[in-house]
């Protein structure tokens, strides 16, 4: 969404051996420089545009954006993640998908030691892994409400305008509503009819989606 924002010019590829990603996170490659996890991405970018990124934000609605994106990047993206691959019903989709490129027996014992990674850092992370259905939903809809109130009556995360910050908020929310199958997480999200209307706007004013949506789609 940044890139698109900025107009410049890129490719993606795709690299399901998670295991040769920087640091295990997104990256950026540009002219030899790696740069990995998407904040330091995007502070570059905005160093490399000369702060079209962030210029124009207040030292508040850098704080609010920042808040808001720490809530949905290391909080609500481990639900999500939870409902995926913790849950024994759409794990097969995650089998399918990140490691089907290996030999069968091969990705089987791959994939469990994976998920089981996935299980202790959930547990040590916040110790979300320690609660129950009940008590995850209940933490999931605290996060989706703080961010519903924030964009109720078409605002934006900052404010009237759409800023970088949206672009995390919108792609983590369409990431949610948009599995398929759909998820325990997704169900619950798509009741907040605020947070599907914010995200198709972002995703529609940027012209960047997480779905396929005709030949707009990255």
């Amino acid at each position: 969404m940044a890139l698109t924002y900025l107009g410049m010019d890129f490719s993606v590829r795709e690299n399901m051996e998670l295991t040769k990603s920087p640091k295990r996170k997104p990256w950026l490659e540009d002219q030899g420089r790696v740069i990995a996890d998407s904040d330091l991405i995007l502070h570059y970018l905005d160093n490399k545009s000369d702060g079209a990124l962030f210029r124009h934000l207040t030292t508040q609605q850098q704080g609010i954006g920042v808040s808001f994106v720490r809530l949905t990047e290391h909080h609500l993206y481990w639900l999500i993640l939870a409902s995926r691959w913790l849950e024994d019903d759409w794990f097969a989709n995650i089998e399918r998908d990140f490691f089907g490129y290996l030999p069968k027996p091969l990705a089987w014992f791959v994939s469990r030691a994976a998920r089981l990674k996935i299980r202790r850092f959930y547990q040590l992370h916040d110790g979300l892994g320690q609660h129950c259905r009940e008590e995850q939903t209940h933490l999931l809809r605290a996060d989706l409400n703080a961010i519903a109130a924030q964009v109720q009556k078409g605002q934006f995360i900052t404010g009237g305008e759409m800023c970088v910050f949206d672009f995390s908020e919108a792609a983590v929310l369409a990431c949610a509503m948009d599995s398929q199958p759909t998820t325990w997480v997704s169900e619950i999200v798509h009741e907040y009819a605020v947070l599907r209307d914010y995200a198709e706007k972002v995703q529609d004013t940027v012209g960047v989606y997480c779905r396929f949506k005709g030949a707009t789609s990255h």
